[in-house]
């Protein structure tokens, strides 16, 4: 079976490795798309932190946007999954902790991240054996790639939920990469006023043409009101600066994460009554993610630029872009090509 390896910092290859077993509890998917995304270009650049702190080492098989069909079940798990199209969390928690039984098991101390944390092979390979119990069935009208945006649009999904925005309010959106981007769409269909702040007019003119009311440069950024901020950028000083724009008494949603640390004075949050959220892990959004998709409330689709081969991925972590790729920010792989 061929699957994509990260050997070290710079260093990857399409390699042949033994076809992954389902154990007790497990289902073996045929791997259908995969979307590339920051954290994986991390463990490309040897950025991730979870490289210093022990959480993951090289060699490391990376992929934990996914969907695709399943072919196998191990002991204990319904035959009826066999032939399912599906999608799967990311973060598999211990089943036991506290946290897990408690309904948190994206934070538990223990978890294991699909294709980032503790050794778990990822999805970019022909196939990937998982947790039947992480697993979320997609509906015929959720396609691959869609199917493959279900993780990202949860973590987008859950950002704009904590922004507790009603119809009429007015967002803006640090960051129009894919995450930022999925949040705006949510946004929209909430009937939400949505403005975006990024670096360059190009990803600023796609994000008009996915629905936003307002893209601006920071010196171009009108003096709204803001009844929330959503930071998915990764600039070191942008959550400080979101806590400047938003309104006082709304929310500031912090989904965006930064290579180092970043700042904000608990003095304005405490005088301007700003209530921060932070977001980590789709996993409280997948099946309402899911549900957004198949009714059509939200299209994630125009996002992606690209669909390339496994043995095309080391160039887009390196920074090419792919050939004829088009204007969106999020480039995916198709294992079977």
């Amino acid at each position: 079976m061929r699957a994509f390896v990260i050997t070290g910092p710079g260093r990857c290859e399409v390699q042949d490795v033994e076809e992954p077993v389902a154990g007790p509890g497990e289902a073996v998917v045929d791997v259908d798309r995969v979307g590339v995304c920051g954290t994986d270009i991390e463990f490309y650049t040897g950025e991730m932190s979870y490289l210093r702190d022990g959480h993951a080492t090289y060699p490391i098989r990376i992929g934990h946007e996914w969907c695709g069909t399943v072919s196998a079940v191990g002991e204990g798990v319904e035959p009826g999954w066999l032939g399912r199209r599906t999608t799967g969390d990311t973060m598999l928690g211990c089943g036991r902790c506290r946290r897990c039984v408690g309904g948190l098991h994206h934070v538990c101390e223990d978890r294991y991240e699909l294709g980032i944390r503790h050794g778990r092979a990822g999805a970019l390979a022909e196939r990937v054996a998982v947790p039947v119990s992480s697993l979320h069935a997609l509906p015929d009208s959720v396609d691959a790639t869609a199917g493959a945006l279900v993780e990202p649009g949860g973590n987008a999904l859950r950002a704009v939920e904590a922004a507790q925005l009603a119809p009429g309010d007015r967002l803006l959106v640090l960051g129009p990469g894919t995450i930022g981007l999925l949040a705006a769409r949510f946004a929209l269909a909430r009937g939400v006023e949505v403005h975006v702040q990024g670096l360059d007019e190009a990803s600023l003119e796609f994000a008009r043409s996915v629905g936003a009311h307002g893209a601006w440069t920071a010196d171009g950024l009108p003096p709204l009101p803001f009844d929330a901020v959503i930071d998915a950028s990764n600039a070191a000083h942008l959550p400080a600066r979101a806590l400047e724009l938003v309104e006082p008494g709304k929310r500031v949603v912090y989904i965006g994460l930064a290579s180092v640390p970043s700042r904000i004075d608990t003095r304005a949050l405490a005088l301007k009554d700003v209530t921060a959220v932070g977001v980590l892990s789709a996993s409280p959004a997948l099946a309402r993610t899911i549900g957004h998709y198949a009714s059509g409330a939200v299209d994630p689709r125009p996002l992606v630029a690209s669909t390339v081969a496994l043995e095309s991925l080391a160039g887009v972590l390196a920074g090419v872009r792919p050939e004829g790729a088009g204007p969106g920010p999020k480039i995916q792989v198709d294992p079977r090509l």
